[in-house]
């Protein structure tokens, strides 16, 4: 019987994972991410899956991530009843993320009918909803590392630290068809060697075909202790400067690294001098999902009686009414909003009230996708649209490489130089010159059969392991 993989969302863009596993006469998908960067690319969700709904036998996830798990309530709306396994955190984070998202779909469609109808054009029905997103939650199957699941005759799951995200996976799947097994490993998203909160990525040993993201794949991140440095003037040049710091952060992963991080450095950073605000409901529901499932990470986010980062000046601010609350503060305010990619969120309201004041910092952490806020502000946008109306950018805006989640060439380099087969290696979830490069050095550096992922190719998995 057949084993093959076929490829689709994350092929030469970064966002909107998705892959198709056959084996036989059953379809698994793996992945099932939504599409970001900007309204045109966005449409693109509303496309028809690249396979029936009807066909689909189970769903992978490898972690939360909306750009890994965003269209799952889409797929449940247009009829899809099936299993959806991931790994336990993964499971408790998706159970605030996704009825979010829902939550978030609704609010875009009312904002674009309200157009729409002054206008006299068709209306628009959301994405999905929340009840959507709710029902496709009932659906989720959730392992601990390590742990072997059936997911359709003959085929396996088991699920690795990545070391990316809390719960983000390497997903390894184990076909076995008469007596012989082929092996795929999906790497989801790599952590980053010096990850102040999340435990290194497992390594294994041999795989018949890999599938590896490769985001960061042309660059090395700076040297932790240079991102602390770097991190050190920020504050001290935002503090002499007296306006207040914001900080667009994703809210499961960067947000949690951040709290840690400023605990660490709360003498360094002269953080009493400041009020820290987690402006984010969602975040604040994650940072508890951290606490529940600390087992799985080394470092001390919390105190050892507590489910809070041990900053005495830190305020959770759930309510419109108190984030509101902190517009009217005009100085001496870390922020720490979502969206991280600044496409949407309450860190959209703290730009309008400081993105044209030239006292205060933005402070960039993570990936800027095209298309996004935060890419045409880190690109240096002289002027931005904020609901309706233009800003001026005189904010200072800072960008700190070396607090990514995701892993740098290095990192992915000596992930893959783990196998001891050398297997053939698919590069997604990466821009295609990025890819280019890591390509390059992976083919001079390990002699490795690696190729760059094409959307809608089909990768044949036979057994290829006997050096191993």
């Amino acid at each position: 019987m057949s084993f093959e993989l076929q490829l689709f969302g994350a092929t030469g863009e970064v966002t909107g994972s998705l892959y198709v596993v056959r084996t036989g006469s059953h379809t698994v998908l793996l992945e099932c991410g939504l599409i970001q960067g900007g309204a045109d690319n966005e449409m693109r969700n509303r496309d028809p899956f690249p396979v029936s709904v009807e066909d689909i036998d189970a769903v992978i996830l490898s972690h939360a991530h909306i750009d890994h798990s965003g269209r799952v309530p889409l797929l449940v709306k247009r009829g899809y009843n099936g299993p959806i396994y991931v790994q336990n955190a993964t499971k408790a984070l998706c159970e605030i993320m996704l009825p979010d998202s829902g939550y978030l779909n609704e609010k875009d469609a009312e904002w674009e009918n309200r157009k729409r109808r002054r206008k006299g054009q068709a209306l628009i029905q959301p994405l999905y909803t929340l009840e959507d997103a709710e029902r496709s939650l009932e659906l989720f199957r959730s392992a601990a590392y390590g742990d072997e699941l059936p997911v359709v005759p003959g085929l396996t799951l088991r699920f690795f630290d990545a070391g990316h995200i809390l719960g983000a996976a390497v997903v390894e799947l184990t076909y076995t068809d008469e007596d012989e097994s082929r092996t795929l490993v999906f790497s989801g998203d790599l952590g980053y060697r010096d990850a102040p909160v999340m435990d290194p990525p497992a390594v294994l040993p041999s795989a018949d075909v890999v599938l590896m993201e490769s985001t960061y794949g042309d660059r090395l991140h700076r040297p932790f202790d240079e991102t602390m440095d770097e991190l050190t003037g920020v504050f001290e040049t935002a503090r002499a400067a007296q306006g207040n710091v914001l900080i667009p952060a994703f809210t499961v992963g960067r947000t949690q690294d951040l709290l840690y991080l400023m605990a660490e450095n709360y003498d360094r950073w002269r953080l009493d001098k400041w009020q820290i605000y987690l402006d984010s409901p969602m975040a604040i529901e994650a940072t508890a999902v951290y606490s529940r499932y600390r087992h799985l990470y080394g470092a001390k986010l919390f105190g050892p009686d507590s489910n809070l980062p041990e900053l005495p000046n830190f305020h959770q601010t759930k309510t419109t009414e108190e984030s509101m609350g902190i517009n009217e503060i005009e100085r001496g305010a870390i922020v720490i909003a979502g969206s991280g990619m600044c496409s949407g969120g309450r860190i959209l309201h703290h730009l309008k009230n400081n993105v044209w004041r030239p006292e205060c910092h933005l402070v960039i952490v993570g990936f800027q996708a095209y298309g996004t806020l935060g890419r045409r502000l880190v690109d240096g946008a002289e002027t931005i649209k904020l609901y309706g109306d233009e800003y001026r950018v005189r904010i200072q805006l800072h960008t700190i490489g070396g607090l990514s989640a995701h892993g740098d060439q290095a990192d992915l380099v000596a992930w893959y130089e783990a196998f001891q087969n050398r297997p053939p290696v698919y590069l997604v979830h990466g821009e295609p010159e990025t890819q280019r490069v890591l390509a390059r050095k992976m083919r001079k550096d390990l002699d490795a059969p690696v190729f760059i992922a094409e959307r809608g190719q089909t990768i044949q998995i036979e057994r290829r392991r006997s050096g191993s």
